[in-house]
């Protein structure tokens, strides 16, 4: 089989495993191969670039429950070696056609010797053909400390996937893997290699399958926020389960895109609004709410902190504020220094999004005009009462 052919399905097979902040299929590049380049945001510089994202094989030994590639699935499976994708991904890098590689692989034979080929294609690159660009390796649970430390050596950054939030979630999702001697111990190593010798300097990533294990949102909102705090990720990813015909949960529904969605929104208040996840209310299930985003539920269950005075409020209560985020927060800040804010038309070249953030603002003591009734907006709506009550519960 040649390269294309083992790139198209390989590349298939990469694509539910998330790399940095990949587009929509419409940004990515109109060629055969192409379906598998993903535009990226570099981590450090913010440049952007397109990435390779790929397989290294698809013959996997493991039997998670909801994988294309698990090791009872009847399917076609394929494998490249380091040379070989080296050569495919070096050709395409000189065609213009990607700047970056984010490569993963099934567990093809043996966890040793899935991460030696990973390793081994990274070195190919680096040191046989002078590769500098960006290089995302992914970590296989149960890797040696020895490969953990080689492979972050050759990487710009690495990632081993969490997959769900609790032994007994992963148990279910994932027999044979152990959650924490797999990988948080690996996650460990990394954070200390990282440390130690400024290896893998993008740092380190993983990812949950939202919706396939019984999982409630709670319990990936707080397990993310504790992998920010005790191993300083990157970036935790989610990836919505969507069903696989040939395996155990091939019935199961899919999980809503919108779930997701709700759970990328979480996040970035976690790394970015200094938000805590106690603060974060879910319903009573334990879920985010579908038909709202999370920031605008919490300022809805907390009347007694607006509205804010846009001439007085800091940066970090303008950041509680729906419609504002971290440039609008710093462009307004910056403007009041020039300026008196006395009018809602002062915040449109902030950045802001200005209709959303009038209900929840003073300019100069004063609500502005087309903002709407207090009584309307702090009369707590039924549901997002329930979900304030269910966090208040449940927080320690």
């Amino acid at each position: 089989m040649d390269a294309l052919k083992k790139i198209d399905i390989l590349g298939r097979a990469a694509q539910h495993d998330i790399c940095a902040a990949c587009g929509p299929s419409q940004s990515r590049i109109a060629d055969p191969v192409g379906r598998w380049i993903y535009p990226s945001v570099l981590p450090q510089s913010g440049k952007k670039v397109f990435l390779l994202k790929t397989l290294l094989s698809n013959a996997c030994e493991e039997s998670c429950r909801y994988c294309a590639n698990r090791r009872s699935r009847d399917f076609r499976r394929v494998t490249f070696t380091p040379e070989e994708l080296a050569r495919l991904f070096i050709n395409l890098r000189d065609r213009g056609m990607v700047q970056g590689l984010f490569l993963s692989s099934a567990v093809s034979g043996s966890v040793a010797g899935t991460m030696e080929r990973l390793i081994r294609t990274a070195e190919i690159l680096r040191l046989k053909m002078g590769f500098r660009g960006y290089l995302h390796l992914k970590i296989i649970p149960g890797a040696s400390f020895d490969h953990v430390a080689r492979a972050m050596e050759l990487a710009s950054r690495v990632s081993v996937n969490m997959e769900a939030p609790g032994e007994e979630h992963l148990a279910d999702l994932c027999p044979g893997k152990e959650l924490s001697t797999g990988i948080v111990e690996r996650m460990r190593w990394i954070r200390e290699l990282h440390e130690a010798k400024r290896l893998s300097p993008a740092g380190q990533t993983t990812q949950f399958v939202v919706g396939a294990a019984g999982e409630s949102d709670r319990d990936l909102v707080q397990r993310a926020a504790g992998l920010y705090g005790e191993f300083d990720l990157a970036r935790v990813y989610y990836s919505a389960f969507q069903p696989v015909s040939d395996t155990p949960l091939e019935n199961l529904p899919p999980t809503p895109p919108m779930r997701e969605h709700r759970l990328y929104q979480t996040d970035y208040l976690l790394r970015r609004y200094g938000f805590s996840a106690d603060e974060i209310i879910f319903s009573p299930d334990g879920n985010l709410a579908l038909t709202k985003d999370p920031k605008s539920v919490w300022a809805e269950n907390h009347p007694e902190r607006f509205p804010v005075e846009v001439n007085r409020a800091s940066r970090e209560e303008l950041l509680r504020v729906p419609g504002i985020g971290p440039v609008s927060a710093t462009r307004i800040v910056r403007l009041r220094q020039r300026e008196r804010l006395r009018r809602e038309e002062q915040l449109r070249g902030t950045g802001a999004i200005v209709k959303r953030t009038l209900p929840y603002l003073l300019f100069d003591g004063r609500r502005p005009r087309t903002a709407m009734s207090q009584l309307s907006l702090w009369a707590p709506p039924v549901r997002t009462e329930g979900m304030k009550e269910s966090a208040q519960a449940s927080s320690p």
